[in-house]
């Protein structure tokens, strides 16, 4: 079984239940960043978890990331 869940950010939750009964979550955009969970929950979460560190490590290699303001889907303040 196969369902895709999309985000409140521009990434894509790509989530699939394996023969064993775990859930696997990946971010196809994002490779490398999938997470198995007992529950889809937990699987979207650990995968999101990872999603942030792989972006964090990516500002820190000097790249530009999304806008925080998208990626989480709320207002930033401003000064």
């Amino acid at each position: 079984m196969s369902i895709k869940s999309k985000t409140r950010h521009s990434f894509t939750v790509k989530l699939e239940r394996e023969d064993d009964g775990r859930w696997i979550a990946e971010i196809p955009k994002l490779p490398g960043v999938m997470a198995y969970g007992a529950t889809k929950q937990e699987a979207m979460r650990c995968a999101r978890a990872i999603a942030l560190r792989t972006l964090a490590d990516s500002v820190e290699q000097g790249n530009t990331p999304p806008s925080i303001a998208h990626l989480f889907d709320y207002g930033v303040a401003r000064r």
